[in-house]
């Protein structure tokens, strides 16, 4: 389960060692990690991080075959941490020490940066191999965090980005060796502890209020 950590003005979420798959309780976990986060006073900012293998593999498919009585649920619930994460009133920082694939891709789009380690470890949007559309809210999350070359290139390819390559498409904001990654992220996120509060917050809601009404919309998350 994620755990997390305070440093100062900086709080570390830590998101596990495994394949960090949304499995409904560690939604659920990461979720009440963000109401602390977002309850704190002061200058504060967000770092997600992992260890092993994985930053975050997306989607618990296993979960989700085997419950699929409540897939429009689990949708709405994926699009409502994405949501979260991008409004924020927080500066956020993604700390990208391995792969980093499908809704977990989407999931370190929705922070403000990212960070990569740049000589192991895949980014990619693999949705056109494994045959699973993008949502239209999905869709929106990508295409309002990167150019449009880069959305077409990773969306129709499914192309997997190395963090060299990662950083020269604008998906990461720095590459750098893997025992810097988190260090690197934490060091960001504290240079912009001071910017936490209401004004951020609404400055992110105004900034992507159309991607936000289509990932906030419970009524019709598969489109």
């Amino acid at each position: 389960m994620p755990m997390l950590e305070r440093q100062d003005d900086v709080f570390v979420l830590d998101l596990g060692d495994g394949e960090n798959r949304f499995h409904p309780d560690w939604l659920a976990s990461v979720d009440t990690a963000l109401d602390e986060v977002e309850k704190a006073e002061g200058p504060r900012a967000l770092v997600t991080a992992a260890a092993g293998k994985f930053y975050s593999n997306g989607l618990d498919l296993d979960w989700l075959f085997a419950h699929a009585d409540r897939h429009e649920d689990y949708v709405a619930g994926v699009h409502g941490l994405f949501a979260r994460t991008l409004s924020l009133p927080v500066v956020t920082v993604a700390a990208l020490q391995g792969h980093t694939f499908a809704a977990g891709a989407m999931f370190s789009l929705a922070h403000d940066f990212r960070v990569m380690r740049a000589d192991r470890g895949y980014w990619c949007l693999p949705e056109a191999d494994i045959n699973i559309p993008f949502t239209p809210g999905m869709s929106a999350l990508i295409q309002s965090r990167v150019t449009p070359r880069t959305a077409h290139e990773a969306m129709v390819t499914a192309r997997r980005y190395g963090g060299d390559d990662a950083l020269a498409a604008g998906l990461v904001d720095q590459a750098v060796p893997e025992d810097a990654v988190r260090a690197k992220a934490i060091e960001l996120a504290r240079a912009q502890a001071a910017k936490a509060g209401p004004t951020l917050g609404t400055i992110k809601s105004r900034m992507y209020a159309p991607v936000l009404d289509l990932l906030r919309d419970r009524a019709a998350p598969l489109g």
